[in-house]
Order: structure tokens, then C-alpha cells, then sequence
């Protein structure tokens, strides 16, 4: 007997996404995993679909109310095939049995893409991770025999975090200078270049440690620097090159949401008036930035700000045909306050039983028209992949990042999709 459908309102940050995506900005991120094996299509499909009996939060599709979008209850099977598109691609839920993600596979690896309507990446990991597992368990039935007749316990809940922690009093100050913006050719015929630089984790902490910062304080900083020397100098610009840093709420707040429950905080480096022309002098500002900025304070300030926007209640009375162009317009607007975005999710843990099936990781997020360039990052053992994704005809930046991690004597190798495979070639 199917299933009674089921409807549930979007979070706060996920009412804004369906409204403003589209394929020029598609909002959508990839996670994927590289096994020790090649994968098995048909097993593939069974693991999704046990995986989607636990967290039935994802087994769904998206319908249009009278003021806002919502999900309900998807009755259809999702579409399991080999990987054929760029990564990061708009995902048209009428070829995709409605279904806001979408699993790949192409030999060794899998992967899934998200709109970023339907969860976060932190919350993404989960998902992938229990459907990782049943692939390995259902793989090697004789090594996983208790495994396959347990449940994983599930501790989650699809409640809006960003109200229930939200603080009317709270107020920030939005930023009033638009950023530089990169500039360059672009990659012809909607392509996406994708360069991972996979960098040895310990060595990198320690380089870390004696800089006295963090390793996303200390990415961040050879980021800026790597714009400024290799796309900013020649562009003569006085903007401030803006670094938009999402952040994981859950770390501040008490929540077990699978939605959405993130924010952003922007290092907004002023090279030239702040005289920010050495990687030494950009660290030591990046650090101060985020001392001021990733406090309690100051983030409750920003996702206060947010929300303010999803609950005010002339927004809410304004029919969606009305708000779509409302927002469109408001969400190019924004993205002009933005270089580019960093995401760095951090470990991604896995039991030890597992961890003898599993290469690396790796997390992609989509660039766009005004963001030609995106970065992320996760870890995994004793790596930590580092990934462009681009729109840009040439990876200057990623070599100048890639040349400076080897310079400080941390050891990193280059793996790309190869789109622009004759110039990362030169960086191996």
C-alpha cells in the first residue's frame, strides 16, 4: 500500500533557493566518495533506497504553494546512473522523478548533488554517509553480517532551528561595499573546471600551528592572496576582495535539524587600503577578522538578520508569482557583496570498520556568473582535498595556491575533471 503523501514547510534559508536558482545559478553542491573499488550500479541503487527509508526526509519532491514552496512525500524510485554531466549542474526535478538530489557514479567513485533547498552540507554528510555504508555492507555481505541485520540509530529532526534560535533584538550591519569580482574569460559551453589539490593534513597543521591559526583562517589567507596575485594586481581594482565563509550553526546552537542550519560570516580584505600586499600581512588579518566576527554575538546577529527577512509579514502575504522576481532581483543583488565562497565542512568521520574500503573524499559547490570561482574543502584521515570549482579559462589561481602549499614544504598532488586539463597538467 503506497504511502499517504505528506507536506512540510521549507526552513527559512530553503525558501529563498527554488525561488532564485536556476541553470546560470543552480545552487546545488556535490559531495563524493572515492572507493577501493569499482562500482556495482545495481548495489548502488539498493543502498540509496535503504538509505532513504531511514532518513525519509529526503524522499521527497517539491510542490508550489500560494505564498511559498513546500515538499511533499515523493512515491517514485530515484534515478541511479553513471555520471555524465559537470558537477554541481541544475538539477530539473521533471528528469530527475522530482527528486532534489541525484546520485552518479563513474568507476571507482560516487556521488551525490544536492539542492541546496532540500539541506546543508553538513546535514548532505549524513545522508551520504549511511548511504556509503549500506553500499560497502550490502558489497561484502560475509564482513558485514551483524552490520546488515542492525539499525543505525537516528537522532534528527526536521524542525526550522532558524526560529526556534531566533533573536528579534539581535541586529547587524550589513556590508556596503560590493566586492572585486573576478575577472577573466570563461570556459565555453557551460562547462565547469573541477581541481582538487589534495594536501598531506599533518604537515599542514603543523604549518598551521606555527602560524598560530586554523587551517580555515590559514586556506582562507592563501586564497586572498592567490586573487590578489594572480587576478586582482593586473585589474588595478580598489574593491575589497570579499570571502564569504558559511558556517555551521549547530556548532552555536542547540539543534538535530536535518534542514538547513547554516550561516556565513565575509572577511572583507581591503588590499590596497589596508596595505594588504603579503601573505603574512593577509594571514594576521584573517585572523583578526575571524576573532571578531565568529563569536556568538556577531553570528546570532547575521542569522537573526536572515530570518528577519522570511518572517516579515509583508514577504509572507506576497503571493510567490509576485515574490519570484522580488527575489531574482534582490539574489543578484547580493551576490555582488561576494568574491567568492569558502566551505570547509571539516572531518568527515566514518566508522573504522569501513575506513579500509574508502580513498578520499572530496565537496564541490557550484560557481556562477558573478562568483566565477568556488572553493571548498573536506577531510578525511590524513588528507584534506582542497577543490576549485570554475567557470574561468585558465587556473591561475589554483596553480599560484598549489605553488605556495609546495614552497612551505607541505606536500599536495592535483587531480581534476579535465576541463582545463592542459594547464592543471602543468601544476602535477
Amino acid at each position: 500500500m503506497e504511502k499517504k503523501l505528506e507536506w512540510r514547510r521549507l526552513d527559512n534559508s530553503a525558501k529563498i533557493f527554488p525561488i532564485s536558482a536556476g541553470k546560470k545559478y543552480s545552487t546545488v553542491f556535490r559531495l563524493s566518495v572515492v572507493l577501493k573499488e569499482k562500482i556495482n550500479p545495481r548495489i548502488l541503487e539498493k543502498a540509496v533506497n535503504i538509505a532513504l527509508e531511514k532518513y525519509k526526509y529526503f524522499k521527497v519532491r517539491m510542490k508550489e504553494g500560494f505564498f511559498w514552496n513546500y515538499f511533499e512525500y515523493n512515491p517514485k524510485s530515484p534515478i541511479i546512473e553513471e555520471e555524465k554531466e559537470y558537477p554541481c549542474k541544475y538539477i530539473e526535478p521533471s528528469k530527475n522523478h522530482q527528486y532534489l538530489f541525484k546520485v552518479t557514479y563513474f568507476d571507482c567513485k560516487i556521488n551525490i548533488d544536492i539542492f541546496h533547498t532540500l539541506t546543508d552540507g553538513n546535514s548532505g554528510v549524513i545522508f551520504f554517509r549511511e548511504i556509503i555504508y549500506n553500499y560497502i555492507e550490502l558489497s561484502h555481505p560475509d564482513k558485514f553480517k551483524e552490520e546488515l541485520r542492525t539499525v543505525r540509530k537516528v537522532d534528527i529532526s526536521t524542525e526550522d532551528s532558524y526560529i526556534k534560535n531566533y533573536d528579534k533584538k539581535a541586529k547587524g550591519k550589513p556590508s556596503t561595499r560590493k566586492a572585486y569580482k573576478l575577472k577573466g574569460r570563461k570556459i565555453k559551453l557551460g562547462a565547469i573546471s573541477a581541481i582538487h589539490e589534495i594536501i598531506d593534513l599533518d604537515k599542514l597543521k603543523q604549518e598551521c600551528k606555527n602560524q598560530n591559526a586554523t587551517i580555515t583562517q590559514y586556506l582562507t589567507a592563501i586564497l586572498i592572496y592567490c586573487i590578489y596575485t594572480e587576478n586582482y594586481l593586473k585589474n588595478k581594482s580598489k574593491r575589497p576582495i570579499k570571502v564569504c565563509i558559511p558556517i555551521n550553526l549547530k556548532k552555536y546552537f542547540p539543534s538535530n535539524t536535518i534542514s538547513n542550519f547554516f550561516s556565513y560570516m565575509t572577511v572583507e580584505a581591503e588590499v590596497e587600503e589596508n596595505k594588504l600586499k603579503t601573505f603574512e600581512k593577509i594571514l594576521e588579518f584573517v585572523k583578526k577578522e575571524f576573532k571578531e566576527k565568529l563569536t556568538q554575538e556577531e553570528i546570532q546577529k547575521t542569522m537573526s538578520n536572515n530570518v528577519k527577512l522570511g518572517i516579515n509579514p509583508f514577504i509572507k502575504a506576497i503571493p510567490l508569482f509576485l515574490k519570484k522576481p522580488i527575489v531574482r532581483l534582490s539574489y543578484l543583488e547580493i551576490r555582488k557583496y561576494t568574491t567568492t565562497t569558502f566551505s570547509n565542512i571539516g572531518r568527515i568521520g566514518i566508522i573504522g570498520k569501513y575506513q579500509e574500503y574508502i580513498e578520499e573524499f572530496f565537496m564541490l559547490i557550484a560557481p556562477e556568473p558573478v562568483e566565477k570561482i568556488k572553493c571548498s574543502a573536506c577531510s578525511y584521515e590524513n588528507k584534506i582535498v582542497f577543490t576549485f570549482t570554475s567557470i574561468l579559462d585558465d587556473a591561475k589561481i589554483e596553480k599560484k595556491f598549489y605553488e605556495f602549499l609546495k614552497e612551505k614544504n607541505i606536500p599536495v598532488k592535483i587531480e581534476s575533471n579535465g576541463v582545463l586539463d592542459v594547464i592543471s597538467s602543468k601544476i602535477k
